[in-house]
């Protein structure tokens, strides 16, 4: 399949500028996203790929015309194993997961193994917001309780959390794309869990005990609300898509919203914050 990549300058951004602005072309269409650094780790360019199918100019630009930007053409050719075959390795969690894909060998032995075909949706374990999501996984009793991954990407964290014994569970996404590959994932892992194509909107009525939602800032202050009427007394809100220096802002939309954090696991200053009502 033939791509297109926009590379975005973001030097001088402020973090939630880069966020908005990544989820708005994945709203869009642009199925994967790099952050290029120079010096001490600046931040100066997002790399975003669409593909051919999805590629509109015409609906890209007014998201863009506050930043400079490229288009650039990509050689015609299978991305997907490109990207699975040079840069996703199999990552352990906590000595007690393990996350490959099916082309890996050797893999190490784990009480939980998960095979996740990514097919460029988010979600491989080895972002630092997923790891330290499914490190509260791991660690939160979720055997018979109902539990949403929000935003679920590849459905990695609804997939472990039924290994963990959730159920019922269920993935929703804004993306088709991603709903396609959920679907995929979780029919490789043989669990059982649902997914549908929705947002915040579609939570409106639903009741879960856990919460698990690892999206951007942004849209975590716009939605927890939405998350927060879903759980009973003693249910868990679990979060992540955001820095450190978010937690203070986080923390203070929860409480309003009547939630106390229990805790907080960081990985290069990305963070997953955990909450009960």
């Amino acid at each position: 399949m033939q791509y297109f990549k926009l590379s975005v300058d973001i030097r001088n951004r402020a973090d939630y500028e880069v966020d908005t602005l990544t989820y708005y072309l994945s709203e869009a269409g642009c199925e994967s996203f790099e952050t290029i650094t120079e010096g001490d780790a600046v931040a100066v360019r997002l790399n975003a790929y669409i593909s051919k199918t999805n590629y509109h100019l015409e609906s890209l630009t007014p998201l863009l015309e506050n930043f400079e930007f490229t288009v650039e053409t990509m050689p015609d050719k299978d991305w997907n194993e490109e990207w699975e075959k040079n840069f996703f390795q199999p990552i352990v969690i906590d000595d007690q997961c393990v996350v490959h894909s099916t082309f890996h060998r050797d893999v190490p032995v784990m009480r939980y193994d998960i095979a996740i075909n990514p097919q460029m949706a988010f979600g491989t374990g080895h972002h630092a917001t997923t790891g330290c999501m499914m490190r509260w996984i791991l660690e939160t009793e979720l055997k018979g309780k109902s539990v949403l991954d929000m935003g679920c990407g590849t459905s990695i964290l609804g997939i472990l959390a039924a290994m963990r014994g959730a159920s019922p569970v269920l993935g929703i996404d804004v993306d088709d794309w991603c709903i396609r590959n959920s679907r995929e994932n979780i029919a490789l892992n043989k669990v059982d869990m649902q997914v549908l194509l929705g947002n915040a909107e579609s939570l409106q009525g639903r009741r879960f005990d856990v919460v698990l939602a690892n999206i951007n800032r942004n849209i975590l202050l716009g939605d927890m609300a939405a998350y927060v009427a879903t759980l009973p007394e003693g249910g868990c809100l679990i979060m992540s898509g955001f820095y450190s220096e978010d937690i203070p802002m986080i923390d203070a939309e929860a409480t309003r919203l009547g939630l106390s954090q229990t805790g907080v696991k960081m990985q290069d200053n990305w963070v997953a914050v955990k909450f009960v009502k």
